[in-house]
């Protein structure tokens, strides 16, 4: 088993790359991804690889500038946090900059579960 810690910078570069295969390779072949936002109190629950690829994609597809930044990373046993600033574009036009945190559960070396948390930006009022 290696350094989780290098896994999680590594799995953050393949995001700045935009390489969804590239992304796919950290996970397990039994993976969850709750996203930042959805319907449930945990946003939204992709299940399976082919399911989380899609949304990996999808982020990048609908942020198509988003990179992540200011970074750190640790873990204890099996559980891993990345904190990080992402920063990117929506195609809507939307500038997007805010804080954020993944909370990762392994499986040796694999990722099995990405749980996503980004900052709440409120703009004041005009």
């Amino acid at each position: 088993m290696g350094d989780r810690t290098d896994t999680m910078r590594a799995f953050l570069d393949a995001f700045n790359a935009h390489d969804a295969d590239l992304v796919m390779r950290f996970f397990g072949e039994v993976c969850v991804f709750e996203t930042p936002r959805g319907p449930d109190p945990w946003g939204k629950r992709l299940e399976g690889k082919e399911a989380v690829r899609t949304g990996i994609a999808g982020r990048f597809e609908g942020i198509p500038d988003v990179h992540y930044g200011e970074d750190r990373h640790w873990t204890c046993g099996e559980r891993g946090v990345s904190e990080w600033r992402l920063t990117g574009t929506t195609t809507d036009g939307v500038r997007i900059d805010v804080r954020g945190c993944d909370l990762f559960e392994f499986d040796g070396d694999r990722i099995v579960r990405k749980n996503s948390y980004w900052k709440i930006r409120e703009q004041p009022a005009q």
